[in-house]
């Protein structure tokens, strides 16, 4: 998806499309929605933006700046008006097209990843119509590779191996999924597909029977063999704590960070937030890691982390800050979990601990 721009532009060049388009934005109440038609059109509605230039260009303008574009004209006319665009399917957006008379609404571009396929579905419920939905894994209602996850914001760690898994899934070939991370209720329907089976260790999709593999771990994978066969997911499952003075710089954060997380063979995509107190003020060196990350900060009172039950207790800690422990506690706290990592020390002013969120 693309980032900070409006969600929902609906162009209608017709009378009656304009009609299905006012149907629409007032459907979609929980959404910004613009409509678009050409200014031959013009009346006193203020909300309908009325354009003069080709349509053309219009269709460049908003398949640039919009998260998802409803189109109601041909289907052939769309595809020549989008083609000088597309790019590719993690940054394209979602495009939907329907018919004049609202009785088609055919996911066109973006289907999974863009979201036209569920925005098809929502469409056709709200204007009744037939939705057009093409895409393999949702016509033979099987696991959708490119999927997995995304509702709950896991990221896949590389799109390498999507297509071709994705057509082995389609083409019921045996896959194994293996899980040790991450929520598990990834699946919503009450049984895998047929041709999926779940295993219990990383070994077991060695087997030559699995064709391909599905990975959902925050863990790096080494094996050279399985990741040329698997997707990885990375579940959102690492709080990271961090203790630090106030001139402690971003860059030695980044370096302790990223030296611990090497040590343990843990992703960086996998850290959901980042840990520490709370000094009353901003911590410039933190606070730049984290935008520059884009990571959420999560900050907690000494007398907080004072109750929290910590491997390693400092004294030195204590004295300063007003609580045994920083970095360890805050990721505790954060994480209401398991500590995976004990706070590492890089002298002088850095300790990094690492806390695993437990989904059941």
């Amino acid at each position: 998806m693309k980032l900070n721009k409006p969600e929902i532009a609906i162009v209608a060049i017709t009378k009656n499309g304009i009609e299905i388009a006012k149907r629409l934005k007032d459907g979609f109440v929980e959404a910004d929605v613009n409509i678009f038609a050409p200014s031959k059109f013009s009346n006193a509605d203020l909300s309908i933006t009325y354009f003069q230039e080709p349509v053309a260009q219009k269709i460049g303008y908003v398949f640039l700046n919009y998260n998802y574009l409803i189109l109601i004209f041909s289907l052939g006319a769309v595809i020549r008006l989008i083609s000088p665009y597309l790019k590719d399917k993690k940054t394209d957006p979602a495009v939907v097209v329907i018919d004049d008379s609202a009785k088609f609404v055919i996911s066109t571009l973006s289907g999974h990843l863009g979201g036209a396929n569920e925005l098809t579905m929502r469409i056709s419920d709200l204007l009744n119509s037939i939705p057009v939905i093409t895409t393999a894994a949702d016509v033979n209602k099987t696991i959708s590779v490119d999927l997995i996850g995304n509702k709950l914001g896991w990221v896949i760690d590389s799109y390498e191996n999507v297509t071709k898994i994705s057509a082995m899934m389609v083409n019921e070939e045996k896959i194994g999924i293996f899980q040790d991370a991450g929520e598990k209720n990834w699946w919503s329907q009450k049984e895998l597909p047929k041709n999926v089976s779940i295993v219990t260790t990383l070994d077991d999709l060695l087997n030559d029977d699995y064709k391909s593999c599905l990975i959902i771990t925050d863990k790096i994978i080494l094996n050279e063999s399985l990741l040329k066969k698997s997707v990885i997911y990375r579940p959102k499952t690492l709080i990271i704590g961090i203790g630090l003075h106030w001139d402690t710089t971003n860059e030695t954060i980044e370096n302790g960070i990223t030296n611990v997380l090497n040590e343990n063979h843990l992703s960086f995509k996998s850290v959901k937030l980042i840990a520490s107190l709370d000094k009353g003020k901003p911590v410039k060196g933190l606070d730049t890691y984290c935008k520059e990350k884009n990571l959420d900060l999560l900050l907690f009172s000494k007398e907080r982390l004072g109750k929290v039950v910590v491997p390693n207790p400092s004294e030195i800690v204590g004295r300063y800050e007003g609580t045994y422990s920083v970095s360890e506690a805050s990721s505790l706290l954060a994480s209401d979990s398991i500590l995976i990592v004990p706070k590492r020390k890089f002298p002088p002013d850095l300790t990094v601990a690492i806390s695993r969120v437990i989904n059941k």
